[in-house]
C-alpha cells in the first residue's frame, strides 16, 4: 500500500526495469547478492534520473554520462550500478574536427616540402587543430574576458550563459543567501505562503520532477542549455513533468513546506554541476 501510495504522487520514472533471471542491462547483479556496493558507486532506484544522480553528488551529468559509457537520452536502468568517483571529471573529450584523406594527403605533403615539422599530438598523430581543442570551453561563455578579473570567490559566478534571461521564481523576499562551499547554502530561499506561485527562472527542459532527493522535499530541476541547471525545492505541488518544455516565468509548481520547516522555495543554480550564487544570474530588485 506505501508503494501504490508513492507512484500515486509521482509521475513515472525515467528509468527503465529490464532485469531478466535476476540479471540487468550492462551485466549489473540485481537482488540480494547484489547489496553490497564498492565505494564510489550508486545504485539506481526507480524515480531516478542521470541529472538527479549528477545533482545529488555535485558533478557535472555529461561527466557521470561519459564515465559510465551512457549516451543521450541518459537512459538508465533500475539496479544499474552508476560510478560516482572524480575520475568522470576526466571522461569527457574535446571534440575534434575529422579530416578527410585528401586533405590527409595535401597536409603530409606540405609537411614533406617544409623545413620545420609540423606539431603533433601525443600519439605522433595528425597535427590538431587548434579551434578543435577551444570547442569545448568556448560553449561556456561568447563574453570577452574581463580587463580586471573579479576576486576568486567570484569569479564562477560572473560570466551567465550569453543570451539567457533570468527571473525571480518567486516574489518573496528573499531568507538566506549563497555561501560558496557550504553545503547547507547553495542557493537561496525565498519565503511566502503554502500555495504561492513558483515560476521557472529561465527557459528549459524538466529532467527532474520528483522526491526522491533527501533535504529538497518536492523537486523539480529544469535543464537550461548544456551547462546550466536550475533547481526548485520544498514545493507543495509540483505541476510539470520530466520532458516538459518550459517557458521563463511559467508557473511550475506552489510552493510549500515539503522538507522544511516552514513554507519556501529553495532555489539553486547550478553550472557544470557546481553551484553557484543565483544573485549573480538574477535580475536585482
Amino acid at each position: 500500500m506505501l508503494i501504490l501510495a508513492g507512484c500515486a504522487s509521482t509521475p513515472p520514472a525515467p528509468v527503465e526495469d529490464r532485469s531478466i533471471g535476476g540479471h540487468s542491462r550492462r551485466g549489473h547483479v540485481t537482488g540480494p547478492s547484489a547489496s553490497r556496493l564498492a565505494a564510489g558507486s550508486y545504485r539506481v532506484r526507480r524515480g531516478d534520473t542521470l541529472y538527479s544522480i549528477a545533482f545529488r553528488n555535485g558533478l557535472d551529468y555529461r561527466d557521470l554520462a561519459s564515465a559510465n559509457g551512457i549516451d543521450p537520452p541518459y537512459t538508465i536502468y533500475v539496479d544499474q550500478v552508476i560510478r560516482l568517483d572524480r575520475r568522470a571529471r576526466a571522461g569527457r573529450k574535446p571534440a575534434v574536427a575529422s579530416v578527410s584523406k585528401p586533405a590527409r594527403e595535401s597536409r603530409a605533403q606540405s609537411a614533406t616540402r617544409s623545413s620545420t615539422p609540423p606539431l603533433r599530438s601525443g600519439g605522433g598523430s595528425a597535427t590538431v587543430p587548434a579551434t578543435a581543442v577551444a570547442t569545448e570551453s568556448a560553449s561556456v561563455s561568447s563574453r570577452p574576458a574581463p580587463s580586471v578579473p573579479p576576486p576568486a570567490s567570484e569569479a564562477v559566478n560572473a560570466v551567465p550563459s550569453a543570451g539567457m534571461v533570468w527571473r525571480w521564481p518567486a516574489d518573496g523576499p528573499r531568507d538566506g543567501g549563497f555561501v560558496p562551499g557550504d553545503p547547507t547554502r547553495q542557493g537561496i530561499n525565498i519565503t511566502g505562503k503554502s500555495g504561492d506561485p513558483v515560476r521557472a527562472a529561465a527557459d528549459g527542459v524538466v529532467v527532474y520532477s520528483g522526491n526522491g532527493l533527501i533535504g529538497y522535499g518536492e523537486l523539480i530541476i529544469i535543464k537550461h542549455n548544456s551547462t546550466m541547471l536550475s533547481a526548485y525545492g520544498h514545493n507543495r505541488r509540483r505541476l510539470v513533468q520530466e520532458g516538459d518544455r518550459i517557458k521563463v516565468g511559467q508557473q511550475i509548481a506552489e510552493m510549500g513546506s515539503s522538507s522544511a520547516s516552514r513554507d519556501m522555495l529553495h532555489f539553486e543554480i547550478r553550472r557544470n554541476g557546481k553551484p553557484v550564487d543565483p544573485l549573480a544570474y538574477l535580475p536585482s530588485r
